[in-house]
């Protein structure tokens, strides 16, 4: 028999995880010593002890809940891999899985149509037999301007696609290709390329153009209702039957959706994708993509089949998950927008303890493990039960489904009528849609919390991160767009780790114990974070502003663990900024970023999940406005914060900076001027007020907005004299109660 070589490899990081579970061996050891420290407070003599009491606890407890954040992220340092594929080993074309592309879109004001369009179109540009390719644009808006993109970007891909083939061209997107300085030619460079290449630009230029005019002109019609939250299901195949070209299909699809209907955000969007393509090519796998995450290398639906076509790849895995990549980061990346820390480390952590968590977009999902898998035997009232009233829905389920939508011109108008009636807001009433089947709805986070329920399960996922980007979107460029998101990216994870699903007592089914904590440490991070940040932000500032001594003098040997832990966390966070290969100043706006979210987005994300469970406020999902501002890009790409955000989110931020000003300048005044024993001062308050320099320092870019820039995008004074008032309120009631 002739051996087959894999379609994959994976390898075993073996210096990193000797690296990682090392460090976490000595910094463990030093955790232990800081929590006896801090517990043989409490066993002295009373007439010993000169602190009081719930400062000293406080910031104990602080210390402990951030110790705790540091335990549940070495589970996803615990055994790193990497995985490389060969599509070169593929079978051949005939012999490949279909695979249906979702793209989802919500609200035309805050995504651009042209790289909306932009996304359809280098998704139906992927290196995969047309044939078994078929492209869904979801519009949850209802817009016809959408609609009628969507048939402009058919028109044009008609053109883009063969000219993307008979070159080799490796940029699938347009917009991109056009617009990029890298010579892209394929391996052609003759007049008959450049005069094609000239034609397909200016037919470019025609699109965007006839997009751009529909989005500032459009008004509603009688196919869509201009409506965003009531309007009926539309679906339509933009392919037309006397189409030579062959491209993939493309289809558009508008859920119906009503205001007296709960529409279950993104997730819902995505299970009636689920139903309809069903109805018109159930193919067997899924490319989920974010409507402004256009394929950068056509190439990627190969590398995905890699691990599903390989024999040697086990049953169980459910999905091919690759990173979230951006065109628009800048060599500062203020925002940290990059996402570093989780798709450069923790998710290759994930990935070697049973696979990361579905990550919002660029997965490529096998359709059994979202619906089950059902035979001709199967009871169909008993899946009527589960999956709504369609015979032909359930067909699709247990049978080998074969849509003739092309071919069969009457088949195809049947299909479509019942398609439609499949993406009805009612027809999920009385099923398990969002429940047990599909994409889960409990939490506005539905990729993870779907994503933990297939891992429990049984099901496994890879995280693949070849050479070149797979896929790549926009970013934020501003400060205000970045905090709206991740107090959304807070509340969903958060709202499953406040609940009855809560990974630590709902995880193990058949997930390993390491799973179990990486899933955690996601679900628990912001609320660890800001519980512990406001700790360390306030309680030590409050003691030194009152000169009360919370750390041991410099001179105590037990100083020597702070000392040991600082250097630590700071090391090794370091050492994997170094070696995912980028800069100190990297490093530098991570632990700023840090800061500023902790005690801006993750504490609304988590006020928000707590006012949710006491049914004072309703769950609600805000789209990531993508429309561009070049005045905002110019900042951002010059590294400058631009504080025009709302003052819910300011108000925190200066005043904690305030308090800290407070407590140090204090310090310092009292120790050179006040005291008059200085160097006992200095010594004995040193931890306290070298924990304020730090979080000035490194936060100096929000003392520069109030203070010293005079721009737009500075730090209204309005902000800041709230601010003044809520840290003196905090100062002046924080000393009562500590002291």
């Amino acid at each position: 028999m002739e051996k087959s070589f894999p379609l994959h490899e994976c390898h075993v990081n073996k210096v990193t995880i000797i690296i990682n579970r090392t460090h976490a061996i000595l910094h463990s050891i030093a955790i232990l010593l800081l929590i006896h420290y801090r517990l043989s407070f409490f066993f002295q003599h009373p007439q010993n002890i000169t602190i009081p009491t719930l400062p000293w606890l406080l910031i104990f407890v602080s210390e402990l809940i951030l110790s705790f954040a540091w335990f549940l992220q070495q589970a996803c340092r615990w055994r790193p891999v990497y995985r490389t594929v060969f599509p070169e080993r593929l079978p051949a074309d005939d012999k490949l899985p279909a695979i249906d592309v979702f793209i989802c879109t919500a609200d035309p004001n805050k995504e651009p149509s042209v790289e909306v369009m932009n996304t359809v179109i280098s998704a139906m540009a992927l290196d995969y037999p047309p044939e078994k390719l078929h492209v869904y644009i979801s519009d949850d808006a209802g817009s016809d301007a959408t609609l009628r993109c969507t048939k402009e970007a058919w028109n044009f891909a008609k053109y883009w696609v063969p000219f993307r083939r008979k070159y080799g061209l490796v940029t699938a997107c347009p917009d991109v290709y056009f617009s990029s300085s890298e010579n892209d030619n394929g391996d052609y460079k003759g007049s008959e390329f450049k005069a094609e290449r000239k034609k397909m630009e200016e037919k470019y230029e025609v699109l965007k153009q006839r997009l751009r005019k529909i989005v500032e002109g459009h008004f509603p019609t009688n196919v869509a209702i201009n409506n965003t939250r009531d309007h009926p299901s539309v679906i339509e195949v933009i392919n037309k039957e006397e189409d030579e070209v062959k491209i993939p299909q493309l289809i558009y699809v508008s859920r119906e959706k009503r205001p007296s209907h709960n529409h279950n955000f993104k997730a819902g969007a995505l299970n009636v994708l689920l139903r309809v393509s069903a109805m018109i090519s159930n193919s067997p796998y899924i490319l989920a993509l974010d409507c402004d995450m256009y394929c950068n290398d056509p190439t990627s639906a190969r590398k995905a089949m890699c691990f599903y076509c390989d024999s040697q790849t086990p049953s169980s895995l459910a999905f091919v998950q690759f990173p979230q990549t951006f065109r628009n980061i800048s060599q500062d990346d203020i925002y940290d927008n990059q996402v570093r820390f989780a798709f450069k480390v923790h998710w290759y952590g994930f990935d070697g303890v049973g696979g990361p968590i579905i990550s919002g977009s660029n997965f490529c999902i096998k359709r059994e493990a979202l619906l089950g898998s059902f035979n001709k035997q199967q009871d169909y009232m008993a899946l009527k039960r589960l999956f709504g009233p369609s015979n032909d829905f359930i067909k699709t389920l247990v049978e080998d489904y074969k849509p003739c939508f092309i071919k069969d011109g009457e088949s195809s108008r049947m299909s479509l009528e019942n398609a439609n009636i499949l993406a009805s807001c009612s027809y999920e009433n009385q099923t398990v849609w969002g429940s047990k089947v599909g994409f889960l709805y409990f939490s506005v986070a539905e990729d993870y919390f779907t994503g933990l329920n297939l891992h429990r399960k049984g099901w496994k996922s890879v995280y693949l991160n070849p050479e070149r980007l797979q896929f790549l979107g926009t970013s934020t460029t501003n400060f205000n767009d970045s905090l709206i998101q991740w107090t959304r990216w807070t509340s969903g994870p958060v709202t499953v780790a406040l609940s009855r699903f809560c990974p630590l007592i709902y995880g193990p089914l058949k997930m390993s114990l390491v799973q179990l904590l990486c899933y955690s440490e996601l679900a628990f991070m912001p609320l660890l974070n800001c519980l512990s940040l406001w700790g360390f932000a306030v309680i030590p500032q409050l003691c030194l502003f009152n000169g009360i001594p919370l750390y041991p003098k410099v001179s105590d040997p037990n100083f020597n663990i702070f000392s040991i832990i600082l250097v630590s966390s700071i090391s090794k966070s370091l050492y994997e900024v170094v070696t995912t290969g980028e800069q100190f100043k990297v490093w530098r706006n991570e632990w700023r970023i840090w800061m500023m979210r902790s005690v801006t987005s993750y504490t609304y994300g988590c006020l928000d999940v707590i006012l949710n469970k006491l049914g004072m406020k309703e769950a609600t999902f805000l789209p990531t406005n993508k429309v561009t501002d070049d005045e905002q890009v110019k900042l951002y790409e010059m590294g400058v914060f631009d504080f025009r955000t709302a003052t819910m989110f300011l108000a925190p931020l200066v005043t904690v900076i305030l308090i800290n000003i407070a407590a140090f300048v204090g310090a310092v005044v009292k120790a050179l001027v006040v005291d008059d024993d200085g160097d006992q001062y200095w010594e004995k308050m040193f931890g306290q007020m070298f924990l304020s320099f730090f979080i000035l320092i490194s936060n100096f870019a929000v003392i520069e907005g109030m203070i010293i820039r005079r721009d737009k995008a500075k730090i209204p004074l309005s902000s800041t004299l709230w601010s003044v008032v809520f840290s003196m309120f905090i100062l002046l009631i924080g000393s009562v109660i500590l002291c």
